[in-house]
């Protein structure tokens, strides 16, 4: 049963979407979590904080991010207006930063001295990096050593902007596992360390904190999607890992009902094999990294493994938010297998001369279906959350070509 929404009541004071998100930590972690949320109402929504922020958004980060019409997709696909949201020409090559900055900027209100943050694709790692770099602060990066390998471009890179990378070889070795350590290193050091939790996941008030910083996306979407074609978008397609890209671009259209809200996860290998990376699809409720959301776990209530060729996908959980919005019936959550993905990453590069990350190939792959719902008049807009420069090597391994 579809629930009304209310946008101004989410999270509610003990930081949960309905029954979704919540504060499932450890004690230690207690202090610094309501900390960090009182620093964030008081500087978060100070003019000369936002001043700031706006400041180097624009100056630093290069918003506002244009929204541009691809016109040879929309022909290829035979109905529908195509647009494409360019987050991948922010400084860094993604939307990560917009958030990495904002907390950053918040972490030096703080006092703090010390930058940690977890990595999949390593867009957030490198964010993060560059803005500590900026700022002047210490800076290490968690990153699985799976990740690590099929990311190597991402790790130099955080590495030159002088970031200390920590592979974590635990569990799968993969997004999951390098938030685990990055947490256990939180509670080592919580007087001088500030944790940039890179997605919409964790424990209140990072989910809400995250996709604030991310609503810049949905926010400058609004004013030119009236000045491109006078109204919404029919339909805002975005990939979803944790969420923070697509929660950044739907958060300001939850109330704006005739947008349909589409988020793709990772199919993997299918859904029907129990190889992927879908708990939106194939999941359900469970508590993971502080916070109640889907989850794919098996029915013992244990984690189970992911599996995605985009390294930024290949996490079993989702931000509370999303969980939300999936039961609500606001948002639509869909899958595309591996194969699907990869033959988007080819034909968007190969139509639009844009090289789209495989995260955000997931969305494109999706518009194969998509199109049959929609007339030639309807405006579809793709997040393109990231740019596919760090995927070259792992595609072209792929592809069976050695670089």
């Amino acid at each position: 049963m579809k629930r009304k929404i209310n946008l101004k009541n989410y999270p509610s004071k003990s930081g949960h979407f309905d029954t979704f998100g919540g504060v499932y930590v450890s004690e230690t972690l207690i202090h610094p979590l309501r900390e960090l949320f009182s620093a964030y109402k008081k500087y978060a929504t100070s003019a000369s904080f936002k001043k700031t922020l706006n400041s180097q958004l624009k100056d630093y980060v290069g918003r506002p991010t244009p929204i541009y019409y691809a016109e040879s997709l929309s022909k290829q696909l035979g109905s529908s207006h195509i647009y494409l949201k360019r987050e991948d020409l922010n400084h860094t090559g993604a939307h990560k930063i917009n958030n990495a900055l904002g907390q950053a900027l918040l972490a030096k209100k703080m006092g703090k001295t010390r930058i940690i943050a977890e990595t999949g694709a390593g867009q957030h790692g490198v964010a993060t990096a560059t803005v500590a770099a900026r700022l002047g602060l210490e800076c290490h990066i968690y990153m699985g050593s799976e990740d690590v390998q099929r990311q190597s471009l991402n790790v130099y890179r955080i590495k030159l902007l002088g970031a200390k990378v920590h592979a974590v070889n635990s569990g799968s070795a993969t997004l999951k596992d390098a938030l685990n350590e990055a947490l256990r290193d939180w509670v080592t050091n919580v007087e001088d360390t500030y944790y940039i939790i890179g997605s919409v996941t964790g424990p209140h008030p990072y989910p809400m904190i995250v996709r604030d910083f991310n609503a810049v996306v949905g926010e400058e979407l609004i004013s030119q999607s009236t000045e491109l074609f006078g109204g919404m978008p029919d339909a805002i397609v975005a990939c979803v890992g944790g969420g923070s890209n697509a929660m950044g671009i739907f958060y300001p259209f939850i109330d704006k009902k005739d947008t349909r809200l589409i988020g793709v996860e990772a199919g993997g290998e299918g859904i029907h094999t129990g190889e992927h990376a879908a708990p939106l699809n194939d999941g359900l409720p469970g508590v993971l990294h502080g916070a109640y959301s889907y989850l794919m776990q098996d029915k013992n209530g244990q984690v189970k493994a992911t599996k995605s060729v985009s390294a930024g996908l290949d996490y079993p959980g989702v931000g509370p938010e999303h969980s939300w919005l999936k039961d609500s019936g606001r948002a639509e959550y869909v899958a595309v297998s591996d194969q699907q993905a990869l033959e988007a990453f080819h034909n968007v590069s190969n139509m639009e001369g844009i090289i789209p990350a495989l995260e955000t190939a997931h969305a494109f792959a999706y518009l194969d279906i998509l199109m049959n719902e929609f007339d030639e008049d309807s405006n579809i807009v793709i997040n393109v959350s990231g740019r596919g420069d760090k995927d070259i090597s792992t595609v072209a391994k792929i592809d069976g070509i050695k670089l």
